[in-house]
């Protein structure tokens, strides 16, 4: 009996085979310095948000859910990068952009225009776009309408 229980739990493992794989896509996620792309993506990794380091160039994470994975390219939001980002726009299937919901009237405006740009950039301006009003805990942050 033990032999057989054996048996039917082996062949089941084996003959199973792996498991079909998950569709990939890949995204990219923009947005100004500070505006928490970093965060947003280690927090969706399940990592510790004590080592957060913002990101100075690019990074590449693959974020799994149950029936897809996500491969996310979060470019770094400095001034002298901004002009690189239309670089890694090839192969996207979506947009996340995040803007600091919190941030100064200055730094919402250039938001908007880098969010704008990215909307009519050719490779973009047919892609899903998930817009991130982030930071909402702050106190000085805008409501979904004044954003």
């Amino acid at each position: 009996v033990c032999f057989a229980l054996s048996w039917q739990c082996f062949r089941a493992l084996c003959c199973k085979g792996p498991p079909p794989p998950r569709p990939e896509y890949d995204l990219v996620c923009i947005g100004l310095s500070g505006s928490g792309k970093t965060s947003l993506l280690s927090q969706l990794c399940s990592e510790s948000p004590e080592n957060i380091v913002s990101t100075t160039g690019f990074s590449i994470k693959a974020v799994p859910f149950q029936n897809a994975i996500l491969n996310v390219k979060e470019l770094g939001g400095a001034d002298n990068i901004r002009k690189y980002w239309s670089r890694y726009y090839q192969g996207s299937q979506g947009v996340i952009f995040v803007l600091d919901s919190a941030s100064s009237e200055d730094d919402l405006e250039t938001a908007r225009n880098e969010l704008h740009s990215a909307l009519q950039h050719p490779q973009l301006c047919t892609l899903p776009f998930l817009i991130l009003a982030n930071h909402q805990d702050k106190p000085a942050a805008r409501s979904v309408q004044e954003v």
